[in-house]
C-alpha cells in the first residue's frame, strides 16, 4: 500500500529543501525523497560567497546542512530513496521509489542534474584513475602535478581556481576563444599564474594505463592535433537533468529539461518543477531556493483549491 501525503518533493538540493521549508510551514503533509544526502550538488562547493546573509561565505556542505536543519525544524519528513517513476491519475500522483510508493495531490520535481560527460575514448575506463567530475572531491590527490580542466563556464573556472591549491599547473581546455563564466571568475582565473588556457580546442581522447597520462587534443579551427601530458583531467562541460523517468509524461525539452509556466507548473496540473531541472534555470543556489519557495506556494494553492 502506498503512503499518502498532500505533497511529495523529489530532490533534496536547495530547491527541494526550500520547497520543503515553505510546505512544512504551510502545514502541508509533505515528504521529500532524495537518493543521497540532503544538499544536492552544492555540497561539492568549497565556498559559497554569493548567498545572501553570509557575507564571509561558507562551504556548500555547511549550507546544505543548514537548509536541512531548517526544513526538519518545521516538520519536513525526509526519505532516502531513488525515484523510479511517476504515475498520474485524476486526483492522485504516485511517486514510485526504491522504498515504496508515495501518493499525493501535488508533486514538486526538484531532482537537479548531473555532470555531462565528454563521451570520448578513455573517459569511462579512467574514471577514478585521473578522470574526475568533482575538483573538490579529488583535487588533493594531484598535489604538485599537472592537471587539466575541460570547459569554460563557472564550474570549470571554479574548479581550476580550486585546483591551484594543489596542482603545480592547471591547463583549462576550452572549445571557444572566449569564456562563458562570470567576469569576476574570468578575472581571477586569467590573473592566476598557475592557470593557463588552451583555446579553440577539444579533447579527443584520454590515454593511460590504469592512470591518466596524456590527452589527445585537436584545434577546432586549424585541425591541428597535439598531446598534453597530465596526471588528471576534470570534466566541467555542463549538466544533464535527472528527468529520464519523466519522458513521455511531462513536457520536456530535447535535452530533458522540464518546461514550466510562470507558476513553475509543468504540463500536468499539480506537478511543479524547480531548480536546475527546469528550463531556463540560472543554476545558482539563491535562484534554486527561490524556485523551491515559488513551487511550494503554488502547490499549496493547488492542494487547497481541491481542483
Amino acid at each position: 500500500m502506498d503512503k499518502s501525503y498532500q505533497l511529495v518533493i523529489i530532490g533534496g538540493g536547495p530547491a527541494g529543501l526550500s520547497a520543503g521549508i515553505y510546505a512544512a510551514r504551510s502545514r502541508l503533509q509533505t515528504v521529500l525523497v532524495d537518493r543521497g544526502l540532503p544538499g544536492g550538488q552544492i555540497v561539492n562547493a568549497e565556498i559559497v560567497e554569493n548567498y545572501p546573509g553570509f557575507p564571509e561565505g561558507l562551504s556548500g556542505a555547511e549550507l546544505g546542512v543548514l537548509f536541512e536543519q531548517q526544513a526538519k525544524k518545521f516538520g519536513l519528513e525526509i526519505v532516502m530513496a531513488e525515484v523510479l517513476g511517476l504515475e498520474v491519475g485524476n486526483d492522485r500522483k504516485i511517486v514510485k521509489t526504491s522504498e515504496g510508493d508515495y501518493a499525493a495531490r501535488s508533486v514538486i520535481i526538484a531532482a537537479g542534474s548531473e555532470h555531462s560527460k565528454l563521451k570520448v575514448p578513455g573517459e569511462e575506463e579512467l574514471v577514478g584513475r585521473g578522470v574526475s567530475y568533482c575538483a573538490m572531491c579529488d583535487g588533493a590527490f594531484f598535489r604538485d602535478q599537472v592537471v587539466a580542466v575541460v570547459g569554460g563556464g563557472n564550474v570549470a573556472l571554479n574548479d581550476a581556481l580550486f585546483l591551484t591549491k594543489f596542482a603545480s599547473r592547471v591547463v583549462v581546455i576550452h572549445r571557444r576563444d572566449e569564456l562563458r563564466a562570470t567576469k569576476i571568475l574570468q578575472e581571477r582565473a586569467l590573473a592566476n599564474p598557475r592557470i593557463e588556457f588552451v583555446w579553440d580546442t577539444v579533447l579527443d581522447s584520454i590515454v593511460g594505463d590504469g592512470q591518466v597520462r596524456e590527452l589527445n587534443l585537436r584545434n577546432v579551427k586549424s585541425g591541428e592535433e597535439s598531446k598534453l601530458g597530465v596526471s588528471g583531467v576534470f570534466v566541467a562541460v555542463g549538466w544533464r537533468p535527472n528527468t529520464a523517468y519523466l519522458s513521455g509524461l511531462v513536457d520536456l525539452t530535447p535535452e530533458g529539461f522540464v518546461r514550466v509556466n510562470d507558476q513553475l507548473e509543468t504540463s500536468i496540473p499539480g506537478v511543479f518543477a524547480a531548480g536546475d531541472v527546469r528550463v531556463g534555470s540560472p543554476r545558482q543556489v539563491v535562484c534554486a531556493a527561490g524556485d523551491g519557495a515559488t513551487a511550494a506556494i503554488h502547490a499549496e494553492r493547488y492542494v487547497s483549491s481541491g481542483t
